[in-house]
């Protein structure tokens, strides 16, 4: 290797340094978001919730801002073998981080129809028992993406394990909305004042398991990178079987 061409890798590495610490600022704000959204509908602050909506806007110049610098990368670079399956793996990441902060925003856009004067048409707020479900399961999937982007660390600092943990729980993610569901289904007919918040709530629960979602696809993602292999669509024994199959190759 020539003098040269180490400078070249140098400069590599620096640009996929800067490109991780962006992903690392994204997953950061969207976890912010979700977690303000959720605190202004517990504080049924609608002001604060039109801030976190309006906040959205730094996810989105991150979200280009990230895009732009994979598009020089690869083109001034020309990655190849693993340093572009990480690139493209890194491409979905800043995707998927941009829908969370999406979802999150429709979070402090519930507190705004239930609080807002003037927004809910002179509906009663919805009773504090219907809400819990909400709270538990922003806190389950914020949890989650806190984990994968722990999980994502730095340049050739990937935790698998954390990731694959990441995963497991994304899978578990419909299991718990159709209990959530079942349980809205019963307050509803406990209380028919719940009935005109029924539908702001399950889409409210709807867009968390949605964030959820994303979390588990950036787990699949940081698999893609470490191994090159395809989790989308698969089951955890499925994952773990080819895992076990690429470690004895």
């Amino acid at each position: 290797m020539t003098h040269g061409d180490g400078h070249i890798f140098r400069r590599f590495d620096s640009e996929m340094a800067h490109l991780h610490a962006l992903v690392v600022r994204m997953a950061r704000l969207a976890v912010s978001q979700l977690r303000d959204a959720v605190a202004t509908l517990e504080q049924q602050d609608a002001d604060k919730a039109r801030r976190v909506i309006e906040n959205d806007r730094k996810l989105n110049d991150l979200d280009v801002e990230a895009d732009d610098e994979i598009v020089r990368i690869i083109a001034l670079r020309q990655p190849m073998a693993g340093d572009l399956r990480e690139i493209i793996a890194v491409s979905k990441i800043v995707a998927e981080l941009e829908r969370a902060g999406d979802e999150a925003r429709k979070i402090a856009g519930l507190t705004i129809r239930f609080y807002a004067a003037g927004a809910n048409h002179g509906k009663t707020p919805p009773a504090a028992d219907i809400l819990r479900d909400i709270y538990a399961l922003a806190e389950y999937v914020e949890g989650m993406l806190s984990a994968v982007i722990a999980a994502f660390g730095g340049p050739g600092d990937l935790d698998l394990d954390e990731a694959l943990e990441v995963l497991g729980k994304g899978l578990k993610l419909d299991d718990q909305l159709q209990s959530i569901l079942r349980r809205l289904t019963t307050f509803v007919i406990e209380d028919s004042r719940n009935v005109g918040h029924f539908v702001d709530i399950v889409l409210g629960i709807r867009a968390l398991e949605r964030f959820g979602g994303h979390a588990k696809n950036i787990a699949g993602h940081l698999v893609f990178i470490k191994h090159g292999i395809d989790v989308r669509h698969q089951g955890m024994e499925s994952i773990l079987q080819q895992l076990k199959k690429k470690n004895t190759e």
